[in-house]
């Protein structure tokens, strides 16, 4: 994938990251308390090398249940050490000793009843530890590369996990749009694909102008921490204020039947980006696909920063991040960070 631009300045560091299980760490922030009665079983759980889908197939196993009753609210990385909640319905039954779940990569840290599934997105964001190791670069200039991070935000790219192992599926998206027939679950997948394409070359052109955190002339706004949004509307005193504060956002378009919400100035430059062939190709296969048009926020301000450094060249970063946004967006305002190769099995 072409690099995308990096909006406070060059590359302040190189390093490796996901040496080891425990270099990623993250942990849903719940967005609501269990309510200890009801027909599912609430499990929070701490899983390693295992992703949510694997993970959750094993509860249906081990419950004797469908797939389709197992809930969860997001999707966590396999190559992690990861901490989330997964709903299983057990109907008038209880549910089998939990002791037979678990295993050396597969903990239950929590198990209560609950009144209803959990449901995608149900969660108010996720915290993360992650360990930069063969860090080489200017201590100073780094630890001011993440205040800068804590005080300005990032730009809110889709991260690569967003276009498949070997980051073609934005490739397979067009060959779906052009007749190949997919799985439902697969089609999902590379219609996001696409989508998540067309907002980071918005975004990437913004960064580049360096308006991604400041308005434009017909902008469209979104709340934060929801997606509501409003605008155009002329930029007052209050909205600059708000947007100051970290009240509202500019947002890209997410592409789908209508028209863009934008104008003027936005509009213009969400038009010149968007208007090639290859662009052409993927808007119509989208808009083919029955999608309606949607927006994101282009700016994300992780809470919570911190870092320590646990060696002459090994960096522990901490921060929060909403749901729907990448951490490699501020690995990625750091500087230059590999992974190894099995990383991205």
């Amino acid at each position: 994938m072409t690099p995308l631009p990096r909006a406070l300045g060059p590359a302040v560091l190189t390093a490796t990251f996901r040496e080891r299980m425990e270099d990623f760490v993250v942990e849903e922030i719940a967005g609501f308390d269990p309510s200890g009665s009801g027909e599912h079983l609430l499990l929070e759980v701490e899983k390693r090398g295992m992703n949510t889908v694997f993970a959750a197939r094993r509860i249906a196993e081990w419950a004797s249940v469908k797939e389709m009753a197992v809930g969860y609210a997001g999707l966590k990385d396999r190559h992690a050490v990861t901490r989330q909640r997964f709903s299983v319905h057990l109907p008038g039954r209880d549910a089998p000793d939990v002791a037979s779940l678990e295993s050396e990569s597969f903990r239950v840290l929590h198990a209560t009843r609950h009144a209803r599934k959990l449901a995608r997105g149900g969660l108010v964001g996720n915290r993360f530890v992650l360990t930069l190791r063969n860090v080489d670069g200017e201590r100073a200039a780094i630890e001011a590369r993440i205040a800068a991070i804590a005080d300005r935000g990032v730009p809110n790219y889709f991260g690569e996990q967003r276009f498949g192992r070997a980051g073609d599926n934005v490739a397979q998206a067009r060959a779906m749009f052009a007749g190949r027939r997919v799985r439902r679950e697969e089609r999902s997948l590379l219609l996001s694909a696409a989508r998540s394409e067309l907002f980071n070359r918005v975004l990437a052109e913004r960064v580049r102008r360096e308006c991604w955190a400041a308005p434009l002339d017909g902008e469209v706004w979104m709340l934060d921490g929801r997606r509501s949004i409003f605008g155009p509307e002329p930029f007052t005193p209050v909205l600059a204020e708000r947007l100051a504060e970290f009240d509202i956002h500019p947002t890209g378009p997410l592409w789908g039947r209508g028209p863009l919400r934008s104008e003027g100035e936005s509009r213009a430059l969400e038009d010149a980006v968007l208007d090639g062939p290859d662009a052409l190709e993927l808007r119509r296969g989208l808009e083919a696909a029955g999608l309606e048009q949607e927006r994101r926020a282009l700016r994300l301000r992780p809470a919570d920063v911190g870092f320590d450094w646990r060696g002459d060249d090994v960096l522990e970063l901490r921060f929060a991040l909403p749901p729907g946004t990448y951490a490699t967006c501020v690995l990625e305002a750091l500087g230059d960070v590999a992974e190894p190769p099995r990383a991205r099995e």
